[in-house]
């Protein structure tokens, strides 16, 4: 019976410790920057990749300047979300709390990261030297639903995946990841660009 339990035991082992590993990476954190390449999908129709440069700041701070579409912005400063897109020349500002954008996820990295508390059903296996970790959402009112994560030995995450409840995919790949790098304030506070008018005030996408 207790050789049967052992290969559970060792399972539960690594489990336990690359999640607190990457807890520890992102809690410990008080900033972090990094390249990201963004894809997205709705029941299998992709939409155009985007990519660009997050900036992240506890807690719940948040600036993805977009290269690819140039000028495209969204931006968190801890309580409100701002959603401004070039070509419509458009604003859209929701409640972070009531913002049912994918990317809201993120926010997790530079908040309380606990997975024990948030996730549940967690698989991990190796993938190369790298480790693949699979959660799914506790709380069935998430706009998530499940979240894979690619993550180093070093327990940076390098591809986050996020699962709609409506059957969407959101892909980042993460690179040049600096962690604790000097970041202004003022980043996190929202300009009105030259021209762009708010959207109706429905918060959708």
């Amino acid at each position: 019976m207790c050789l049967v339990c052992l290969p559970l035991g060792a399972a539960d082992l690594q489990t336990n410790t690359i999640l607190k590993g990457i807890e520890q990476r992102y809690n410990h954190a008080q900033t972090l920057q990094v390249q990201f390449t963004e894809s997205y999908s709705v029941q299998g129709r992709p939409r155009k990749g985007e990519s660009g440069e997050l900036t992240l700041r506890k807690p719940g701070r948040m600036r993805w300047d977009y290269t690819e579409p140039s000028g495209k912005l969204f931006l968190s400063d801890g309580k409100d979300v701002y959603l401004y897109t070039p070509n419509s020349h458009r604003v859209e500002k929701t409640k972070l709390k009531a913002s049912d954008d994918m990317r809201a996820p993120m926010a997790f990295l530079l908040g309380k990261l606990d997975f024990m508390k948030d996730f549940r059903d967690f698989d991990i296996k190796p993938e190369g030297t790298n480790y693949r970790v699979t959660a799914r959402a506790k709380n069935d009112k998430l706009p998530y639903e499940l979240v894979q994560m690619l993550v180093t030995p070093d327990y940076s995450i390098q591809r986050l995946i996020i699962h709609g409840q409506d059957q969407s995919i959101l892909t980042f790949q993460f690179a040049q990841e600096i962690v604790n790098p000097p970041v202004d304030d003022a980043q996190f506070k929202f300009q009105m660009p030259a021209g762009a008018a708010f959207a109706a005030a429905d918060g959708g996408q």
